[in-house]
């Protein structure tokens, strides 16, 4: 052994020793605070179908023009409470594996700009009398819908690059 060499040996164990904890430890902290953040996230979705329930019990009360009056809210709420949920999954996703997954992302996405589209339609008569912001909202739906187009050709790559470059083990398959 030459100089120093028996010093390096404790020393590289010590180390590891000492990044294997951290490690050890930020991981417990990543997945503790996951956990909360999707408790929290239940806990929204629970209170905002909550609120639609309400809200669709008391138009449903009201009558038909109070039904058509709330109806767009209440789809609004119940769409977001989708997207909470799909949050929730993807965070129950990156809790179990420790990675982060992009489809989960497209499909919030996608609900998203699916929800705004059908808020714009809903809503576009209310534009209709004004030709300039009749216009900005037909931008708004067009550029609306190719974002739903784009994340929805991007699930497809992902789903296809997954089932043709990966194996079941998670491994590439092997080319003949």
């Amino acid at each position: 052994m030459g100089a120093g060499e028996g010093h390096d040996k404790p020393h590289e164990a010590e180390e590891r020793s000492w990044t294997a904890k951290a490690s050890r430890y930020l991981g417990a902290s990543e997945s503790i605070v996951l956990a909360l953040i999707g408790v929290a996230l239940v806990l929204v979705a629970v209170l905002l179908l909550y609120s639609s329930m309400n809200d669709l019990w008391h138009a449903a009360s009201g009558g038909p023009e109070r039904i058509e009056h709330k109806a767009i809210e209440i789809l609004n709420t119940i769409l977001l409470v989708m997207m909470t949920m799909e949050i929730v999954y993807t965070v129950a996703i990156s809790l179990k594996s420790h990675t982060l997954n992009a489809e989960p992302f497209l499909i919030i996405g996608s609900i998203a700009g699916i929800r705004r589209m059908l808020v714009i339609t809903a809503t576009s008569t209310e534009s209709e009398n004004d030709p300039a912001k009749f216009h900005n909202t037909l931008v708004e739906l067009g550029l609306l819908a190719m974002t739903v187009v784009i994340m929805a050709l991007a699930i497809w790559i992902l789903r296809y690059s997954q089932r043709k470059y990966v194996d079941v083990d998670g491994v590439a398959p092997e080319k003949h």
